[in-house]
């Protein structure tokens, strides 16, 4: 065996990130496809995530961020209230490079070869677009446009729900669930983070963005000429008078680093898995800096596309997401009552229902 293989089979039967019940390689040689398909947790039913598209730099990279990506959507979905399981896909390469109808479907012929245990969806680097090329090859496919009898864009309500985490958090650090007055720092304004800015605009909130492309920046203060720009997320986490710190980017936000600099008091934001590492939470806490859980908070999207499946009704999916702040309070309860980190009560929440679902089973 080569190293990477070493390391890649270490990861999921030896470390915290492991504990999955089924690790899927696929690969068409013709469309030049390589996936991996990681699915955590099947026990409140099917597994359900996105696809992410990426250029990793070794396999074992995939691998490993799909084992952490599928391990936080069963916690996701378990909070949220779905019946359905953690699951992650990627697609290793550059899609601006790599992507074609071919390749999109012959993901979608591996998907379906799981016979519904695992359901996907779009995510960092897939789009509706490609969603309906997957569903082509694949009834286990949801986050496909309207057209194709999806419900669209997801970002809406992940932004929403993030959105509700934010006021919830506001509550617990300044006793009003309501942004206005406060200046919050945006990293990353994407698909999901550009809705975030105009929820925290539309509550008054003073908005400063930075992304790490320039074109997305300039779309966001070319709408809203008050949002500010700094050059980078290392120049926002330092920016005197922060309040509210979101990572919308990609994973892994909050390092040490970040934590020992973050000025301000609340973190809350869409990206997934944003503590680099185990003690994170901890470190955060012991600043007095208040965490909502990533996976808690960008919960909405998902809520649509489980949705999707039963026939897909925006404003019930609001209300859903909207409930998003009721949870996010409940975990800051548990914290306060258990005496841990609100990352650590929200992981306890949701391994207690999957315990319970398992039981059931």
């Amino acid at each position: 065996m080569t190293d990477v293989t070493d390391g890649v089979l270490h990861t999921l039967f030896h470390s915290d990130q492991g504990g999955h019940e089924q690790v899927v390689l696929c690969q068409d040689r013709a469309s030049g496809l390589r996936a991996v398909i990681a699915l955590h947790s099947t026990a409140l039913g099917p597994a359900l995530g996105g696809t992410r598209f990426h250029p990793y730099a070794t396999e074992e990279d995939a691998v490993a961020d799909a084992l952490n990506l599928s391990r936080g959507m069963s916690y996701k979905n378990a909070l949220a209230g779905l019946r359905h399981g953690g699951g992650k896909a990627v697609i290793i390469g550059d899609p601006r490079r790599i992507r074609t109808e071919e390749l999109l479907l012959a993901y979608g012929r591996a998907v379906a070869s799981l016979g519904g245990r695992y359901v996907t969806a779009c995510d960092v680097g897939t789009y509706v677009e490609d969603m309906d090329v997957v569903a082509r090859a694949c009834p286990w496919t949801t986050g496909r446009s309207p057209e194709h009898g999806g419900a669209g864009d997801s970002s809406v309500l992940t932004a929403f729900g993030v959105f509700q985490g934010m006021r919830a958090g506001a509550r617990e650090r300044w006793g009003e669930p309501s942004l206005a007055g406060r200046t919050v720092g945006v990293a990353g304004v994407g698909k999901v983070g550009r809705h975030l800015v105009e929820h925290l605009l539309a509550d008054g909130a003073r908005v400063v963005v930075t992304d790490v492309r320039a074109e997305a920046v300039a779309e966001v203060t070319g709408r809203h000429p008050g949002v500010r720009a700094v050059a980078g997320a290392d120049e926002l986490v330092r920016l005197p008078g922060l309040d509210v710190y979101a990572p919308c980017a990609l994973g892994g936000a909050l390092d040490d680093t970040t934590v020992r600099d973050l000025t301000a008091s609340l973190v809350c934001g869409a990206a997934n898995n944003q503590l680099a590492h185990p003690g994170v939470e901890k470190d955060l806490a012991d600043r007095g800096i208040l965490y909502a859980p990533d996976y808690v908070v960008n919960a909405g999207g998902v809520m649509q596309v489980a949705d999707e499946l039963d026939g897909f009704d925006f404003e019930r999916c609001r209300a859903k997401a909207a409930t998003i702040y009721d949870t996010t309070l409940e975990i800051f309860a548990r914290a306060h009552s258990d005496g841990v980190p609100p990352a650590a009560a929200a992981d306890r929440i949701a391994e207690l229902r999957m315990a319970e679902a398992a039981v059931r089973a």
